[in-house]
């Protein structure tokens, strides 16, 4: 249990500051460890940290070079950057990345982040969530395919969808919803199939517009 064996957590900052310098807490219920390194992030593909948190200025520049780095470790990544358009904010969810706006968020939210990147949820911040859903709402206001593609889903599916764009996780959007957790996540394989997606981010990224739509 994760409540048991708290999490290791590598803070890569191209910049020496950091405005959390209490963060973590000694009693977090999450974070266990904070390791910080900066570039050119050299150790990266041997850590044995359960998160890479990314602090940078501009993640076109700096997110590939720290993927670089991490090589096959599929250590999951969340980004913290003042940018916010979309698509800065899209190629960061393209890779699987979570995404926080530098002011959108408190300090408690980082481990909150942190947790949910290691179990596989892309963390965003209202900001960035919003920057996301933007646009897709552009891109399908005028793509036939997009339109075609959500037609595939019932309503409720539909649902589950947004809310599963917005970073939530099963668990969560039940609660949203007032279904069991079982509920949603068999509504997911639904939709993950009339969708053809692979998986949660896949089936948001197609839900979004952010990637080819295979099946129309």
């Amino acid at each position: 249990m994760r409540s048991l064996q708290r999490l290791s957590v590598v803070l890569a900052s191209t910049g020496d500051s950091w405005p959390y310098d209490d963060w973590p807490a000694p009693d977090d219920a999450f974070v266990g460890s904070l390791l910080r390194v900066l570039p050119p992030y050299r150790g990266l593909r041997e850590t044995t940290a359960d998160v890479v948190l990314l602090r940078c200025e501009d993640p076109a520049e700096t997110f590939p070079g720290l993927l670089a780095h991490l090589g096959a470790r599929g250590v999951p990544v969340v980004v913290i950057s003042p940018r916010q358009d979309t698509g800065t904010v899209v190629e960061v969810f393209r890779s699987g990345a979570g995404y926080l706006v530098e002011g959108d968020y408190c300090d408690q939210v980082l481990s909150s982040a942190a947790m949910a990147a290691s179990v596989g949820h892309t963390y965003l911040s209202p900001s960035a969530s919003a920057a996301l859903r933007e646009g897709a709402r552009r891109m399908a206001a005028t793509d036939g395919a997009m339109q075609r593609l959500r037609g595939l889903l019932s309503p409720r599916e539909q649902q589950i969808m947004e809310l599963l764009s917005t970073g939530l996780g099963a668990r969560q959007i039940g609660l949203r919803l007032r279904l069991s957790e079982k509920t949603v996540r068999n509504n997911l394989s639904n939709i993950y199939a009339k969708l053809d997606a692979r998986s949660g981010t896949d089936a948001v990224l197609r839900w979004l517009g952010t990637t080819p739509v295979l099946r129309t």
